[in-house]
């Protein structure tokens, strides 16, 4: 990654550590025992990431020294909160959203516009066109794996490009009004975009998912997703339909209780 600027918070960019598989790998076990020097180790081994994040948000009036306390701070939250043994996917790919997220809430907290690079703009819409294009092909929703490898790309950059590119909103701004009912932004949050609330939901239901038993866990992820019927689960795990269906009853039970809806 090439080095953004000299000095950035009085910390010589051009001097950051690079840290290898294994040593992230050590490092983070230590942090999990409360290790503070680790921690430190850590996150100084993790800052080129945060200043790939902020030299996104170049071409405005910025100060970059703020938006790198801010982006530290996405950091921080990341790694206080990242489970690697929860979570499917490597430091990096957690950490991104939750630094963006952090430095576009402090740039629509101060009014500040958020200008992104023409090259950014170009990566994001050939993400877009990829995705349209394997949807279209297989008939189903790609990964950032799939995008990245029909665009040529790290699936880091894939999120860099495609967050980059959405414009912060209110939750209050109105969508659309009929008949004197208006639907709100914060009406659609459900909707896929890849914004920390969903995040959020997607860490929630998989805990309650754990906290299942093996048999149930199995069949919540072949029948929610690898979209298999309650018959071909049946079939596969060997045992009746009229099991699977009470089985995958009590599962969701569970969940909705641990979720508390």
């Amino acid at each position: 990654m090439a080095v953004y600027k000299v000095e950035i918070c009085g910390v010589n960019t051009a001097s950051l550590p690079v840290l290898n598989e294994a040593e992230k790998t050590e490092l983070f076990r230590r942090v999990q025992k409360g290790d503070k020097e680790a921690r430190e180790l850590y996150i100084k081994g993790n800052l080129r990431l945060v200043l790939s994040v902020i030299q996104r948000f170049s071409g405005g009036n910025e100060n970059l020294d703020d938006l790198f306390q801010i982006g530290c701070i996405g950091l921080m939250k990341a790694i206080d909160n990242f489970q690697p043994d929860t979570y499917d996917v490597k430091f990096s790919t957690y950490a991104v959203p939750m630094i963006v997220g952090e430095v576009k809430r402090y740039l629509r907290d101060s009014s500040s516009s958020i200008r992104v690079s023409r090259s950014l703009r170009d990566t994001a819409y050939k993400a877009i066109y990829a995705k349209e294009n394997l949807m279209k092909k297989n008939c189903k929703e790609p990964t950032l794996n799939e995008i990245a490898e029909e665009v040529g790309i790290t699936r880091e950059e894939v999120v860099f490009a495609m967050d980059a590119i959405q414009s912060p909103v209110s939750l209050f701004d109105p969508v659309y009004t009929e008949g004197g009912d208006t639907l709100y932004v914060m009406d659609q949050i459900s909707d896929k975009k890849n914004k920390e609330e969903k995040w959020v939901e997607e860490i929630a239901l998989k805990e309650a998912i754990d906290r299942l038993p093996q048999r149930e866990q199995n069949i919540i992820q072949m029948r929610f997703f690898d979209g298999k019927t309650q018959m071909e689960v049946a079939d596969e795990i060997g045992i009746s339909q009229a099991q699977v269906s009470r089985l995958e009853k009590n599962a969701l039970k569970s969940m909705r209780g641990y979720l508390g809806s």
